[in-house]
């Protein structure tokens, strides 16, 4: 069996991270649980990124990122040169993504330790990110693209607070319209 590089573990480690991190944030998650969950040491991870916030850093980097190139490949798809049925595509193509939670659930606790200079920096990467490459494959207009991301975040909320499953008119109210494929469980 081919030995793998440190780049290969690097990446392989922060999956584990945004598991690890995605159920308790930053401030709470050892990083010991981490290198346990990747079959390494914490000293080994200590070689590959520079502490634990560098790790987190990462697994915010690495989340952005997926998010970023599934939207593109969403807008990329759409048979259609409208914006809004660009913007369509990237919703489903989102979606698609956001089944595993660990996603959904690291953007929450990322922003949630903005007060961390460094992880602020990375979510406002993330974010300028994802909204540079919204605008450039969709070409909507800005006030598009906001409401694009509003929904987004709106989506996040449903999904976590579990609102689809509420029958109170208020619920009804913040998810309507809102859709989330039912006959796929999600992981967590």
């Amino acid at each position: 069996m081919p030995r793998s590089t440190a780049e290969d573990q690097r990446q392989r480690i922060i999956g584990h991270a945004v598991a690890g991190f995605s159920r308790a944030g930053y401030h709470a998650t050892p990083v010991a649980e981490i290198a346990a969950a990747a079959g390494v040491s914490t000293a080994y991870v200590f070689r590959l990124f520079p502490g634990k916030l560098g790790l987190f850093v990462a697994a915010v980097d690495h989340c952005y990122a997926q998010v970023v190139e599934a939207l593109v490949a969403g807008g990329e798809r759409s048979a259609s040169s409208d914006p809004a049925d660009i913007l369509e595509g990237m919703t489903s193509a989102y979606i698609e993504l956001i089944r595993d939670r660990n996603l959904i659930a690291l953007q929450v606790q990322a922003q949630a330790a903005c007060d961390v200079p460094e992880i602020r920096d990375a979510v406002r990467r993330g974010l300028a990110s994802v909204v540079r490459s919204v605008t450039r494959v969709s070409g909507a207009q800005p006030d598009a693209v906001q409401r694009f991301i509003a929904y987004g975040q709106l989506c996040h909320l449903i999904v976590q607070a579990d609102l689809g499953s509420l029958t109170d008119s208020w619920a009804e109210t913040v998810s309507a319209g809102i859709r989330h494929p039912d006959d796929v469980a999600v992981t967590a």
